[in-house]
């Protein structure tokens, strides 16, 4: 069977024949892009979107104050859609050092962050190619589920997507001899100039990738930082401020029926709508993020400003907490050069006016958390 997407081919023989999909080079021909009046729309609408987000985390407030947590909540969804079940909050206490009850699959989570702040600062010596691609798979795999299968290498034999076996799985990715070629072309069409619009081209370069399904495992959790990373190397966004994984996770039925329909139909456009809607969701919620966060921060100066000569410091404390929202007495004392005592006053100062919570109710080795700027971001 063909359509525009790619074809199925048969590869084996006897028992051990199976059929996988072959996806065609980008861009799309045959036909291209069908743009109606709908997606013309979602485009602009993205685009219009994407934009206010960059300028509002960029002038309303210090993007420090939403760049850290940010990419934190989106490494917890990205993660639980692959079957993760530590949450945002685990995340937080793993890296205030509260170890109790941690789920393990916490590192997952941690290497996500990791491979996001590694990836951004990668852009800058390093264009977006196969190798840069290589080297975010292995810091997200790295002492993880899945850390046995080859991380930062590309697949040497046939995987699947769903089922027990290849005979019952839902989608067969290409083979590898395919698949090396596919991946030369994913390569050419990322820095390829065309006329193809940059989020369109986001769009594009996702679904192939998850078609393409290079890795043994972890293809899903690169295959979305890949978006941010696109956005960034193409200038549309100067700080990793917009992920989509909590839209997918929130429509993921219709995420995986998507992308299902592009190499069963060859619809592309049913995808690159859904994903233009995600984009403006997304931004939407961002933006409104980022306003949350500059009230509560000019509130709770005003607060801080109250204190009266403990107010200097507490300010600098204030404005750590947003670089890590958790902080402890031996973390105020060496921010400060303070004794024990003077930093576990100003701490019980900061907890009498609503700012910091202790999180682990010990009399020791307390633990504090600026509750009211982590609850913005929810735990999902």
């Amino acid at each position: 069977m063909k359509n525009r997407a790619g074809s199925f081919i048969e590869i084996g023989n006897g028992i051990s024949k199976y059929k996988c999909f072959i996806p065609k080079g980008l861009p799309p021909k045959e036909p291209s892009i069908q743009y109606d009046d709908e997606l013309i729309y979602l485009i602009s609408e993205a685009n219009r979107y994407i934009g206010r987000l960059d300028e509002v985390t960029d002038t309303l407030i210090s993007p420090k104050y939403f760049v850290y947590m940010y990419a934190r909540k989106e490494a917890t969804l990205s993660s639980q859609i692959e079957g993760t079940q530590a949450t945002f909050s685990d995340l937080i206490k793993a890296e205030a050092g509260i170890s109790d009850e941690i789920p393990d699959d916490v590192k997952e989570i941690e290497n996500y962050v990791k491979a996001v702040n590694y990836g951004f600062e990668r852009l800058e010596t390093l264009p977006l190619s196969l190798r840069f691609i290589r080297e975010i798979h292995e810091i997200l795999m790295q002492g993880v589920r899945g850390e046995n299968k080859t991380p930062g290498e590309f697949r040497k034999s046939q995987n699947w997507i769903g089922g027990y076996s290849i005979s019952t799985a839902s989608y067969v990715p290409p083979s590898v001899e395919y698949m090396e070629q596919l991946l030369d072309n994913l390569e050419q069409f990322i820095h390829e100039e065309n006329y193809i619009a940059t989020l369109v081209k986001t769009a594009l370069i996702h679904s192939q990738f998850e078609m393409i399904h290079p890795f043994l495992d972890g293809n899903g959790r690169v295959g979305r930082l890949l978006m941010a990373f696109y956005l960034a190397n193409e200038d549309m966004l100067h700080k990793p401020t917009l992920y989509l994984s909590k839209y997918f996770k929130r429509n993921r039925q219709t995420y995986y029926e998507c992308l299902y329909d592009i190499h069963a139909k060859g619809d592309y456009e049913t995808w690159i709508k859904f994903f233009m809607q995600g984009i403006i969701d997304t931004s939407k919620e961002a933006i409104n993020m980022a306003r949350e966060i500059s009230s509560l921060k000019e509130n709770d100066i005003r607060k801080v400003s109250t204190l009266g000569r403990s107010s200097e410091n507490a300010l600098v404390i204030y404005e750590g907490l947003f670089d890590k929202p958790t902080t402890t007495i031996d973390d105020i004392m060496s921010k400060l050069e303070t004794s024990n005592a003077t930093a576990g006053r100003l701490a019980e100062k900061l907890i009498d006016i609503g700012i910091l919570v202790n999180i682990n109710n010990k009399s020791r080795n307390k633990v504090f958390v600026y509750k009211a700027y982590v609850d913005i971001f929810g735990d999902d």
